[in-house]
């Protein structure tokens, strides 16, 4: 009787497993893919719409904030205390300003420092 037993779970296992074909199942899938291909057209623009709203939102938060003459004036602000930092330096540094580029390398020097910082805080960033 165990024998007979095992056979009659074989069986159901064996029917279960198969899923049974309906007649119209092409239609079926047809139909469903359309539905999701116009959900992703319609996800598409409603995203699309949000992120350019979004923007108009940020952009005017910005201008009214007075960002930009903020961000200027801290700029000049830090280009006169670098200015001055390095007038301070530069009676050191006679042998470095006298050279064939003067003044122009120190600022590349320190253009190129900042761009490393940015590659290694990109860098940070992604392993975070």
């Amino acid at each position: 009787m165990a024998m007979a037993e095992m056979e009659v779970e074989r069986t159901i296992e064996r029917l279960f497993a198969r899923a049974p074909e309906s007649a119209d199942a092409d239609l079926f899938a047809e139909r469903v893919q359309r539905r999701l291909d116009r959900g992703w057209a319609a996800r598409r623009v409603l995203i699309g719409a949000a992120g350019l709203v979004g923007g108009v939102i940020g952009a005017s938060q910005l201008i009214m904030s007075n960002l930009f003459s903020r961000a200027e004036a801290a700029s000049s602000e830090s280009a006169r205390v670098l200015t001055s930092g390095v007038r301070q330096l530069a009676p050191q540094a006679e042998w470095l300003l006298n050279g064939p580029a003067g003044i122009e390398a120190i600022w590349l020097v320190a253009g190129l420092a900042v761009v490393a910082m940015g590659l290694v805080l990109t860098r940070i960033i992604e392993e975070i």
